[in-house]
């Protein structure tokens, strides 16, 4: 399945970028948004990194579930 055939919560951010018409962007702004994408890809994974630790510490305090 192709990423844009995924289905996705209605009004989502990914969804509103992944719907957006690039064809104004000139390709310095392309770049820009390249790059604060990036970014943000970066603080979700520390985010989703940080969650994983705290769920793997409450397994390990209480057991793990299923």
């Amino acid at each position: 399945m192709d990423d844009d055939d995924r289905p996705r919560p209605k009004g989502d951010a990914a969804s509103k970028l992944a719907a957006e018409d690039l064809s104004p962007y000139s390709i310095d702004e392309l770049e820009e948004r390249i790059r604060l994408l990036e970014d943000e890809i970066a603080r979700v994974e520390k985010h989703r990194l940080k969650a994983a630790a705290h769920r793997d510490a409450a397994d390990a305090l209480f057991g793990r579930k299923g």
